[in-house]
Parts: structure tokens; sequence; C-alpha cells
């Protein structure tokens, strides 16, 4: 039987109360790839309250605003992600990848046996 390690990184405030992890990861890089909180909602089979739900309140508690929307029918209507929450986003991702790899990594040294 080959056994295998599973981690999740998400991050909590001071109370311990979820600000930001996979899922939310997951709704700005959908919101960013469609240019709209309803086109990604619906994606995400989520309701759009939802999602504006949980995009306010990781903004109320890291105190950054994550999307700029712009409204109308022109060529830049829509919704993008701030030049902040790309930096958060980059900062997260490599939080998760670089944690997987040393949880990976100490898995392998306690959980495999060693060769003589």
């Amino acid at each position: 039987m080959a056994l295998r390690v599973k981690s999740k990184f998400w991050i909590v405030d001071e109370k311990g109360l979820p600000i930001f992890g996979q899922g939310r990861r997951i709704i700005l890089e959908k919101i960013d790839e469609l240019g709209s909180i309803r086109a990604a909602s619906a994606e995400l089979k989520m309701s759009y309250r939802a999602v504006w739900g949980k995009i306010r309140a990781v903004e109320s508690r890291l105190g950054i605003k994550l999307i700029e929307t712009s409204p109308g029918g022109g060529r830049d209507r829509g919704t993008r992600l701030t030049p902040e929450a790309r930096d958060f986003l980059k900062k997260f991702s490599r939080l998760h990848d670089q944690g997987n790899v040393q949880a990976d990594a100490l898995f392998d040294k306690v959980f495999k046996p060693k060769q003589s």
C-alpha cells in the first residue's frame, strides 16, 4: 500500500477565523479569468451573493481591495483583480506550493523506510 500526505493551507486571523484559503483563491482566479463575478459564480455553481460575501469578508479582514468593477457597455467593463489582490494571490500560491513540497519531504523522511 502506497501512502501519501495531503496538506491544505489557509490563513486565519488572531481569533482563528478563516480569511483566505484554496476556495477563495479559486474564486479570485475565476473572476480574473472570466472578468465577471456573475460568470465566476455561475461556473463555480455558487450564488452571486455567496461569492460577493466571501470577497467582501476577505477585503474587510485583510484591509485591502481585491476587485475593481467597471460597469457599462464599453470595452473596459467588467471586474478585475487589483494589483494588491494579484500580489496576495502570488504570495498565497507560493506558500501553498512550497508548503506542499516541504510536507512531502517531511512525510518521506518520517514514513519511508531507510535503505541500508
